[in-house]
């Protein structure tokens, strides 16, 4: 498949995700601040790009081209990271990797939409979805063994770098744009049709005196405010969580890297459900179920603040696989939504609000967490979920 280059890309961002908190606030002596305001700052460069990126991709059709850009980019400033130690150059940085991250998101959301038909689409993108989750899994694991290892931060950094830069290289050999651009077009003709049916069809009843309920369009704003909240509250939650399993709880980073192997693991189950189930489910409802369930799961995590021990320790372990499942099953459900409700020319708009709440959520979780403690933090984000099923719900 042409999406298997971008697992080296994952496999760099998920040994990342555990590493780049412990190698700030323990190797660098930065405080779980100064981490907060670095992804605060790379997720807000990120969010106009998403659209930037998004907008030209379309503009251009050279989908390829953004997809191999994004990759070199990444390669490139990782190398710089790995150089430098001082913070607020990390965070220029790591912004500006940002930045580059975004740039093949759309368009490898319109390749996939675009070589599928509509019907295909959930499968298609929980497929994508799987493969690239065992990239980030695999890179987990390998930032599991190398940290028992003693690799030094640099060195996994420097690692990170040159799996971008197989990705370049492979992703250079394997994506192809699309001969014929069409297949959103013709989705957007027909919701219009559709719509327009009902509206005669309902008109027609009326006029015989049946009774009828009202016909509504789907509400984009409110749509894309339960991804804002969705966003919010996951980045919340997940920014400082290695930080509470690393101070807070005394792990060591070997053993954090463990938790978060059976995170993605639940993740990766997700895509997978979603790929077997993908005819048979109600995407719409998939969104609000699976906000229903994190906002429920989120409070699994407090007991382990209240009395850590290993049966409170597996219950932790356990809420983060069942989110990470429904985590998979969001994803995929608002994604196939989005590539509905965007027009052409706006395919970035999906990882802008995603982008968007995780600006809010990484620096408020991280404020919270240091300023009130990891149950205030655990309490809000549950709220947030819990919000943003409300959203979906109404949209």
């Amino acid at each position: 498949m042409w999406f298997m280059s971008f697992i080296f890309h994952e496999m760099a961002f998920g040994l990342l995700s555990v590493f780049l908190p412990l190698y700030i606030t323990g190797q660098l002596g930065g405080s779980l601040i100064d981490f907060g305001m670095m992804v605060a700052m790379a997720s807000f460069a990120a969010v106009p790009f998403s659209f930037f990126w998004g907008y030209l991709c379309d503009k251009t059709r050279r989908y390829r081209f953004y997809i191999l850009f994004s990759f070199a980019g990444m390669a490139l400033l990782l190398f710089l990271f790995s150089l430098t130690s001082v913070i607020p150059i990390l965070m220029a940085i790591y912004a500006a990797t940002a930045v580059f991250h975004v740039a093949h998101e759309a368009p490898k959301n319109v390749l996939i939409s675009e070589y599928y038909s509509r019907p295909e689409w959930e499968r298609s993108f929980a497929s994508y979805k799987a493969f690239t989750k065992l990239g980030w899994l695999s890179g987990l694991l390998l930032g599991f063994v190398l940290s028992g290892f003693g690799f030094s931060g640099s060195s996994l950094i420097l690692l990170c770098s040159l799996l971008n830069l197989v990705a370049f290289v492979t992703s250079f050999f394997q994506v192809k744009d699309p001969f014929f651009i069409f297949e959103r077009r013709l989705v957007s003709i027909e919701r219009k049709l559709d719509f327009a049916q009902k509206g005669f069809s309902t008109a027609w009843k009326a006029m015989d005196g049946v009774h009828f309920k009202e016909i509504k369009r789907e509400k984009v704003n409110v749509f894309c405010a339960g991804l804002i909240l969705f966003s919010l509250s996951t980045s919340m939650l997940v920014t400082p969580l290695p930080v509470f399993f690393s101070s807070r709880l005394g792990l060591s980073q070997t053993l954090v890297f463990a938790i978060f192997v059976f995170d993605s693991f639940g993740t990766f189950l997700g895509y997978v459900f979603a790929v077997k189930r993908a005819k048979q489910l109600k995407w719409r409802a998939v969104a609000e179920g699976a906000n229903l369930v994190r906002s429920a799961f989120t409070l699994f995590l407090i007991p382990t603040i209240v009395w850590f021990s290993v049966f409170t320790l597996t219950l932790t372990v356990m809420a983060l696989m069942v989110m990470g499942v429904t985590y998979g099953f969001f994803l995929i459900s608002t994604l196939s939504l989005s590539m509905e409700l965007v027009p052409e020319g706006k395919a970035g708009m999906f990882n802008a609000f995603l982008g968007l709440g995780g600006v809010l959520g990484c620096y408020l979780g991280t404020y919270a967490a240091a300023n009130y403690g990891f149950l205030t933090l655990f309490l809000v984000a549950s709220i947030g979920s819990f919000l943003s099923y409300i959203a979906f719900k109404t949209y």
